[in-house]
């Protein structure tokens, strides 16, 4: 009996000390676990960092090549747009689009008022009037050159017979430049017959050609020097001058040629060149044509001894 009481004790103070030792044992071991638990928290937060950390330094180095890519194309396409709407509009594409109209008498009066209308009074420009008397018909773009003048001109044979005057011509015709006149005298061979022409410009012409046919004593047309010109003109009876207005003007200004016998004034108005302009389109021609028609063919005009002709 007394032996079981001792194993009785003996159990319970085992029992008391179990329980004293337990808590603690598990108290260790649910601290091993928490240290890991912070270790694998702390190592994924340092690895967060890193890749946090490397990420922007790639993506700033991207980025610029990116950027500068893709503002040069635009910028080419802005100069490119820019040198468009720049471009300005040249004559020969205006004129391209106009349709063509041969020119009237109309034209010719109209030219002279844009040209004097904020330089002269009224009285003034009522003494450049030309008046409707003087203009012969207007080419209506179905001539030939020499069919033109035979249907404006058809007493031209008794008019150059009894023509005897040096230093002048009855009939001028003005071009826009050296080329034109010489097809102008090429195709007129039906209507000038045996008559004498003299090309008033300054271009060099072929030593072989005279300007006065049948005569041994008249120079040779060698160069285009006004000079040459006049003493052609003093030494020769000449019927037809085909020039350019520049050089006709001039060669009236130093008396070289006279406006007396002077019948008709033909304009080669409705030809273009490679440019699509006519004689009138081309500044410096418009304005010398201008000044020789007001140097007295306009008075000539108006008391009627000269008429005036658009081809």
């Amino acid at each position: 009996m007394v032996f079981s009481r001792y194993i009785c004790v003996g159990l319970k103070l085992v029992r008391t000390r179990l329980s004293l030792v337990l808590p603690f044992m598990d108290s260790s071991v649910d601290h091993s676990d928490d240290d890991d638990e912070v270790e694998k928290a702390t190592t994924t937060t340092r690895a967060m960092k890193q890749d946090m950390a490397s990420k922007p330094a790639t993506s700033k180095k991207r980025k610029q090549p990116a950027e500068c890519f893709l503002t040069q194309p635009e910028k080419q396409g802005e100069s490119t747009e820019k040198t468009k709407r720049r471009r300005k509009k040249k004559i020969s594409d205006v004129l391209a689009k106009s349709s063509l109209k041969p020119g009237v008498p109309e034209d010719l009066q109209n030219l002279l008022n844009r040209h004097f209308g904020t330089k002269r009074s009224v009285i003034e420009l009522e003494e450049l009037k030309l008046p409707d008397s003087c203009f012969l018909p207007a080419n209506d773009l179905t001539h030939s050159f020499s069919s033109y003048l035979k249907e404006i001109c058809p007493k031209w044979v008794k008019l150059r017979k009894t023509h005897k005057e040096k230093k002048s011509v009855l009939m001028l015709i003005l071009c826009s430049s050296a080329v034109r006149s010489l097809e102008l005298i090429k195709s007129m061979t039906a209507f000038k017959g045996d008559c004498k022409v003299l090309k008033l410009f300054a271009k060099h012409i072929k030593p072989k050609f005279h300007f006065c046919f049948g005569l041994s004593d008249c120079l040779p047309a060698s160069t285009g020097q006004i000079k040459d010109q006049m003493n052609l003109l003093e030494k020769c009876v000449t019927h037809l001058g085909v020039g350019t207005p520049g050089r006709i003007k001039a060669l009236v200004e130093q008396d070289g040629l006279s406006l007396n016998s002077l019948k008709y004034l033909i304009l080669d108005w409705n030809w273009r060149d490679q440019k699509l302009r006519r004689m009138i389109d081309i500044p410096e021609i418009k304005k010398e044509t201008i000044d020789l028609l007001e140097m007295g063919i306009i008075k000539l005009c108006q008391e009627g001894s000269v008429k005036l002709g658009l081809f």
